[in-house]
């Protein structure tokens, strides 16, 4: 089995929310609550789940934008959770981040040419001549030429922007790379532009992604395995191409939203009611108020992530005690 690039134990980020009064006790609001996952080395982890989960948080977490709470973040068998400024810097050359608006992330009033050569300045990486090598490398396997150098980003289409997005993070070399919703805003012509040059820059130069996305299409056309979160908490992980079913009853409903072709559609499982306050968040499973399926001991036990199968990993009550294929007859029954 491949080794794991990164690995996250119990990883947490907490905010505070400013008190209405003296006597008000403190409360935070978990954005992200105790998630453990590894990616493994040349995958890529799909990570899924409502807005307001907690997967871009997560996603910042592992490249430092984002102090963590609580928990420990591994890179290639180094512990990089509590690095220094100075130490963080030499690591950013291996991990790289690609950001959802890609105008918001250009600096506007430099050209193309100025924001792709400023990362190896500050990184004292070869000289000059060798740099404009590097870059127009990059441009070209992002599909750009040499005139885009000389553009403002306001210059450009969006889809020009986000391949411009993709060439910052690789103009370092890095070895992984965090995509936060990067094809969301995006045309859906453009969207499989930029979908099939990931996969191709994946293959060429050996990348590792968390491709963090809402469009469950696209996290199964890009991903090797897929997390699914659920209120700041991991809820299921499973692996996309041992073509498993989900087995958390989250997790199939969200996945029964997908469209399929004529006889290949199932029935749509529609939940009730809406997420909770992540301030004050349910007792026990965080799921249990939407769930069809919660049982008494939902309600007041919190589940943790087990394995049922070979890659497959459920945070549910329901699969603690059961064989699984009895419980998936039995959700199946249910639904």
């Amino acid at each position: 089995m491949t080794q794991s690039l990164l690995r996250v134990e119990d990883l947490s980020k907490h905010y505070e929310v400013a008190r209405q009064g003296l006597l008000e006790e403190k409360r935070c609001v978990r954005a992200v609550n105790g998630v453990s996952f590894d990616i493994r080395e040349g995958e890529t982890f799909g990570l899924v789940g409502e807005s307001g989960c907690g997967k871009s948080t997560t996603g910042q977490m592992l490249v430092h934008l984002v102090q963590h709470t609580g928990g420990q973040i591994h890179f290639a068998g180094r512990d990089i959770t509590n690095l220094s400024k100075h130490e963080m810097k030499a690591l950013r050359k291996e991990l790289q981040i690609v950001f959802q608006d890609p105008y918001s992330s250009l600096n506007p009033k430099k050209k193309i040419g100025w924001l792709l050569e400023e990362p190896l300045i500050i990184h004292q990486i070869g000289s000059k001549a060798e740099r404009q090598k590097t870059i127009s490398e990059v441009l070209e396997q992002v599909g750009l030429d040499q005139s885009h150098l000389q553009r403002y980003p306001h210059e450009l289409s969006g889809g020009q922007r986000q391949r411009v997005g993709i060439a910052s993070a690789l103009v370092l070399n890095p070895k992984f790379i965090v995509i936060d919703e990067a094809v969301s805003a995006l045309d859906v012509s453009v969207q499989s532009q930029i979908l099939n040059l990931l996969k191709e820059l994946q293959r060429v130069r050996g990348l590792t992604y968390l491709f963090i996305s809402h469009d469950l299409n696209v996290v199964q056309y890009m991903s090797d395995r897929v997390g699914v979160m659920y209120l700041g908490k991991m809820v299921e992980i499973f692996d996309v191409e041992a073509g498993g079913e989900p087995l958390h009853p989250y997790t199939r409903a969200l996945f029964s939203s997908i469209p399929q072709v004529g006889s290949r559609q199932k029935e749509r499982i529609v939940l009730s009611g809406d997420v909770p306050n992540p301030i004050s968040p349910p007792p026990g499973c965080a799921f249990h108020p939407r769930c069809p399926l919660a049982v008494e001991q939902c309600r007041h036990s919190t589940p943790v992530l087990r394995s049922q199968e070979a890659g497959h990993y459920v945070s549910c009550h329901l699969y603690e005690e059961e064989a699984v294929h009895e419980i998936r007859s039995h959700i199946g029954s249910a639904c």
